[in-house]
């Protein structure tokens, strides 16, 4: 894959577009949780794209693959963690519907791709 190449596919700019409304969100949660869900949560979403990423620059398709199923697990881990903090009231219902299509719009792209491969 040509260098820079991952920015075109929609799979990676979707899992971006996660990450980074995972981070907005994240910036209002309990500053108690700096260190735990709110940074558990931030870096499982984090991991969809830079998995994608690593998996763009390694040499073959098997390990493209294998970069997205690590994305796949990673975005599985994002999905409890939203519905965790939730339940705890960190965010309102809309925002957490929010975040939960686009998470599940990443993963149906993630899963095609991975399929694809």
């Amino acid at each position: 894959m040509e260098e820079k190449g991952y920015k075109k596919l929609i799979v990676w700019q979707k899992a971006d577009e996660l990450a980074y409304r995972v981070y907005v969100t994240t910036k209002n949660f309990p500053e108690r949780e700096i260190y735990g869900i709110t940074s558990q949560l931030r870096r499982a979403a984090l991991s969809v794209p830079t998995n994608i990423v690593e998996g763009c620059g390694r040499q073959g398709r098997k390990e493209l693959k294998q970069f997205v199923n690590i994305a796949l697990g990673s975005l599985a881990e994002t999905e409890y963690l939203l519905d965790f903090s939730l339940r705890l009231g960190y965010f309102t219902q809309e925002e957490h519907k929010k975040l939960q299509d686009l998470r599940r719009e990443a993963g149906s792209l993630l899963w095609k791709f991975y399929k694809s491969l």
